[in-house]
């Protein structure tokens, strides 16, 4: 089953799929953690025929009804597979050395080994990043590593 995901600027992300019977059926999640389930119209599937707002309580119930189980399997497998990575979000705290320098200035790949894969900025996601992107106070820096090695990017950009 093909599974689209649109990022929505400064709301979220959408992600949509076609039943077998022809219906598209979408959730948009928002970053401040509300969840849209979307029914497109069946004559015009841009257009939505019904929304439905949910809170996290029934988006859990919603998930463990369409079969969660099954998803935290395929979760589980996807993690033995990239076993000892981990994610994490690092804040640029005013005063940072790295408050107002470019992104490449850090040299965090070559330093610690750790990626920098996105930066959050007034909850915008601005995914990978490039050397002459600068950073600023209240950036939250998204960094793929090792824990040893996101832990030192943390480091870094705390004391340089």
């Amino acid at each position: 089953m093909n599974v689209e995901e649109t990022g929505l600027p400064g709301i979220g992300l959408r992600h949509d799929f076609s039943t077998r019977a022809g219906r598209r059926v979408g959730v948009v999640s928002h970053h401040s953690g509300r969840r849209v389930l979307v029914v497109y119209d069946a004559q015009d599937p841009d257009s939505c025929a019904e929304s439905i707002t949910l809170t996290p309580e029934e988006s859990d119930v919603l998930s463990e009804l369409l079969g969660a189980p099954h998803i935290v399997e395929k979760l589980a497998d996807i993690s033995r597979a990239f076993a000892g990575l981990v994610g994490d979000q690092i804040t640029i705290v005013a005063g940072s050395p790295y408050d107002g320098r470019l992104l490449g200035d850090t040299r965090a790949r070559t330093r610690t080994g750790a990626s920098i894969v996105a930066v959050v900025r007034e909850q915008q996601v601005l995914a990978s990043p490039r050397p002459d992107f600068r950073l600023q106070a209240e950036d939250v820096v998204v960094v793929v590593g090792t824990p040893e090695n996101t832990a030192a990017v943390g480091d870094l950009l705390r004391s340089g």
